[in-house]
C-alpha cells in the first residue's frame, strides 16, 4: 500500500482526535481537582500534589502493564484472529486481578513514600486521606484500561472518548459537593475529589462491562461467552511486553513524582507552583500521547497484515507530526502563560513560584512529544526492553539525579537561576531530550529490521 504524508496524517488524525478529547476529559479531572481545592486551601493543594504524584505512580505503572494488550490485540486484529483477542482480553482481566491487590495496598499503606517528602504533619494526614479514598476505585480503573486498550486496537476510541466526556460532566457537580460540602456533607477539602474520582471510576468500569455485551464491534470476540483460567503461556507473553512497558511508564512518571516529593521540602508555596506547571505540562501531553496511541494502532495493524514498510512510514509520520504540533502550543503557552496561572490560583506567591516553571514547560513538552510517540510506535513492533533501558538511564540518571544535583545545589556552585525547583525541571527537560534521540534512533533501527523480515 503506498502512503503519503498528507495521507497518513489524516488516517492517523482520524484515529487521535477521539482520544485526545477522551484524554482531555479525563486530565481535565486533574485540572479541576487542582482549580478547585486551591480555592480551599493551600495547604489542601499541596496534598493534592503530593498524593496525586504517587497514584499518578501506581495508576500509570499497573495500567501500563495492561496496555501491552493493545499492540497484542492490534496484530491479530489486522491478521484477522477475531477470537484469540478475546483469549487475550480474558487472560487480560485475570492479570488486572493480581495488579489491583498489589496497587491498593501501595496507596492505602502510603507511609514508606511519604517519608521520603518529610512532609509536616497536617499535609502528611490530608495526603493519606486523599490517597486511601482512590485505592478504592483503583480496581475499577484497571478495568476500564482493559476496556480502552481493546477499543483503541480495533480502531473504536471514539467508544472510549463518550464515556469519559460523559464522566467529565459528573465530575464538576460531584467535586462542588464533595469538596465544599452541602446537602449534609460536610467539607472534605481535598479528599472530596478523591472520592468523587473513586465512584466515577466504578461508573466507568460498569458502562464498558456493558460496552462489551452490547456494541457489535467487541461480538466476534466473545469476550464473555467463554470462561477460562489464567493460561500461562499467555500470561508469561503479556508480561513480557506489559512489564517493561510498565517499567517505563513507571520510570517516566516517576521522574515527575520525585520531583513533587523532593519539592514538597521547599515549602508548601514552591510545591503549588509546582503543581501548576506539572498540572499544564499534563494537558499539554495529552495531544502527543493520543498521536502516540493512533499511531501504534496503525503501526501494530499494518504489522499484524504483513505490511512493514506502511508500518515503517506510519511510525516517521506520526512522530514528526507530534513534534511539530507540541513547537506551536509551546510557543502558545509561553505567551499566554500569566493568564494560564491566574486561572489556576488566586495566589500571588504561588503564581510567582509557578511562572519560570511554566516557561520551561514549553520546551519541555517538545521533547516530551517526541519520546512519547517513538515509544509508542516501538511498543507497536511489541519492543520495549531496551527504551526501557533509555528511560532509566535518562529519566533517572539525568532527569532525577541531576534535577536533584541542581535542585539543592549539591556541589554549591550552581547559579541560582538553575536550583530549588526550577533545577529539576531543567533537568527533567534535558532527559527527555536524550530519551527522545535514543528512542529515535533504535525506532529506525528496528523499523529496518522488520522491513528486511527479520522480525
Amino acid at each position: 500500500m503506498t502512503t503519503t504524508f498528507v495521507g497518513d496524517v489524516r488516517r492517523i488524525a482520524a484515529l487521535a482526535w477521539p482520544v485526545l478529547i477522551g484524554q482531555l476529559a479525563i486530565i481535565a479531572f486533574g485540572v479541576i481537582d487542582t482549580a478547585m481545592v486551591g480555592r480551599y486551601s493551600a495547604l489542601d493543594l499541596a496534598a493534592l500534589g503530593l498524593g496525586s504524584s504517587i497514584y499518578i505512580s501506581v495508576y500509570i505503572a499497573l495500567t501500563g502493564i495492561l496496555s501491552a494488550l493493545q499492540p497484542v490485540a492490534a496484530q491479530l486484529y489486522g491478521a484477522r484472529k477475531d477470537t484469540e483477542i478475546g483469549v487475550e482480553v480474558r487472560q487480560a482481566f485475570w492479570l488486572a486481578l493480581v495488579l489491583m491487590v498489589i496497587g491498593f495496598a501501595i496507596l492505602y499503606f502510603p507511609g514508606p513514600l511519604l517519608d521520603l517528602a518529610r512532609a509536616p504533619e497536617a499535609l502528611r494526614e490530608r495526603t493519606v486521606g486523599y490517597l486511601r479514598l482512590l485505592s478504592f476505585g483503583l480496581p475499577a480503573a484497571l478495568a476500564f484500561r482493559i476496556y480502552s486498550s481493546l477499543a483503541n486496537a480495533v480502531g473504536r476510541p471514539r467508544l472510549v472518548m463518550f464515556l469519559q466526556v460523559g464522566a467529565l460532566m459528573l465530575k464538576v457537580p460531584l467535586n462542588t459537593w464533595l469538596i465544599f460540602g452541602g446537602l449534609g456533607v460536610p467539607a472534605l477539602g481535598g479528599p472530596g475529589c478523591a472520592l468523587a474520582s473513586t465512584s466515577i471510576n466504578w461508573a466507568l468500569a460498569l458502562c464498558a462491562a456493558v460496552a462489551f455485551t452490547r456494541v457489535d464491534v467487541f461480538a466476534p470476540f466473545e469476550i464473555f461467552k467463554h470462561f477460562c483460567w489464567p493460561e500461562w503461556k499467555r500470561q508469561a507473553e503479556l508480561l513480557k511486553l506489559g512489564i517493561p512497558m510498565g517499567l517505563s511508564y513507571l520510570i517516566e512518571v516517576t521522574s515527575y513524582t520525585f520531583m513533587a516529593i523532593f519539592i514538597a521540602r521547599m515549602g508548601t508555596t514552591t510545591l503549588a507552583g509546582h503543581q501548576i506547571a506539572g498540572n499544564i505540562g499534563a494537558v499539554l501531553y495529552m495531544t502527543p500521547l493520543s498521536i502516540g496511541v493512533a499511531t501504534s494502532t496503525l503501526v501494530a495493524q499494518a504489522l499484524g497484515g504483513n505490511r512493514p514498510a506502511e508500518a515503517r512510514t506510519l511510525a516517521r509520520h506520526g512522530v514528526a507530526t507530534a513534534v511539530a504540533i507540541a513547537c506551536c502550543y509551546g510557543a502558545i503557552v509561553f505567551v499566554l502563560r500569566p493568564l494560564i496561572i491566574g486561572g489556576y490560583t488566586p495566589d500571588p506567591a504561588v503564581a510567582i513560584a509557578a511562572m519560570p516553571l511554566v516557561a520551561i514547560v514549553t520546551c519541555y513538552h517538545v521533547f516530551d512529544a517526541l519520546q512519547i510517540t517513538t515509544a509508542f510506535a516501538l511498543r507497536a513492533y511489541k519492543v520495549a526492553v531496551v527504551p526501557t533501558i533509555i528511560y532509566a538511564v535518562a529519566l533517572w540518571g539525568v532527569g532525577l539525579g541531576g534535577g536533584y544535583a541542581l535542585g539543592f545545589d549539591v556541589t554549591g556552585t550552581m547559579p541560582a537561576w538553575a536550583t530549588g525547583a526550577r533545577g529539576f525541571w531543567l533537568a527533567n527537560m534535558a532527559s527527555l531530550l536524550i530519551a527522545g534521540a535514543g528512542l529515535l534512533f533504535y525506532l529506525s533501527r528496528v523499523s529496518t529490521r522488520f522491513l528486511r523480515g527479520g522480525a
